[in-house]
């Protein structure tokens, strides 16, 4: 091998590292991304799952069973497709296959009520809109009472703000990382180019003329990085919607779409600032600093 093809390869920097290390930001940053997004999703869908319970007196008829059914349908905070009537068989049979007890066998009448469930919009789990909404319903004729568990509504309500605030530390941690992570790794795929970038200089070449081919393959690679990123990011959404398919209620193709054509224009302009820095700061340096 000749001495030039020597020289060649050592001041020919390898960018391979530095593409599959942006991608990996910028993966983490994506599904960093996606998290923020949906979370507001999952927890409405969470408020969404929590039950109300409305018990009914022993003697109704089904016609005023079917009234309390149509009264919850009037009312615009609760889900309709949501509401659901128990029989009193239907809840011991429940209690039975929850404890393995069947209590006909011990004798004991049925201890359970006729019972509507149901849940309500995600906008309406509050404290005092719940507590006005029991109140409609316990008026209405033939309603016993009405049940919800409001120790889960208070502690919903205490960990969104805390939630907000380790969303937005956390975020802030990612792009930290990720801008010191991708400086470092363009940094040192350039460190070889040192005397390259420093002798044209010194032939009379422009900061424009030396920078220019350097940031056009920059973009280039960060345009690259972004598209790995991309793949990954769509083969964990098609390997969650697969084995977690709970998860479609809160999917938005639209919103996924939107955050990957933003981390494009992110890859690039991440790899081309770091490229910038990184030739400028060479281009002022000492040459004895290069050494």
């Amino acid at each position: 091998m000749s001495t030039s093809n020597i020289a060649k390869r050592r001041t020919k920097p390898n960018y391979t590292y530095a593409i599959l290390s942006v991608s990996l930001v910028l993966f983490l940053l994506g599904f960093f991304g996606l998290v923020l997004l949906h979370a507001q999703e999952l927890i409405q869908l969470y408020k969404e799952q929590v039950n109300i319970i409305v018990e009914l007196d022993d003697q109704l008829t089904e016609v005023q069973i079917r009234g309390v059914e149509q009264l919850l349908k009037q009312q615009e905070a609760v889900l309709d497709t949501s509401i659901h009537y128990i029989s009193k068989d239907e809840a011991a049979l429940l209690m039975q296959e929850e404890f393995g007890e069947d209590f006909q066998d011990l004798g004991l009448p049925n201890p359970f009520y006729e019972m509507y469930t149901f849940n309500v919009r995600a906008g309406t789990m509050q404290a005092d809109s719940l507590e006005q909404l029991q109140m409609v319903i316990s008026e209405f004729p033939g309603v016993n009472a009405v049940y919800y568990q409001e120790n889960v509504i208070d502690e919903i309500s205490n960990n969104l703000k805390k939630l907000g605030y380790l969303a937005l530390v956390v975020s802030l941690f990612f792009f930290v990382v990720a801008v010191t992570l991708v400086h470092n790794t363009i940094r040192l795929a350039l460190y070889s180019n040192r005397f390259l970038i420093k002798n044209m200089q010194l032939v009379g070449a422009s900061w424009g003329f030396i920078s220019r081919p350097y940031l056009l393959r920059a973009l280039g690679h960060g345009f690259i990085a972004s598209v790995l990123a991309i793949a990954a990011l769509s083969a964990m959404l098609f390997w969650v919607r697969r084995d977690i398919p709970q998860l479609l209620l809160v999917e938005d193709a639209m919103t996924f779409v939107y955050l990957l054509c933003l981390l494009i224009p992110i890859g690039m302009l991440l790899y081309g600032i770091s490229t910038y820095q990184v030739v400028h700061r060479q281009l002022t340096m000492r040459v004895d600093d290069l050494y």
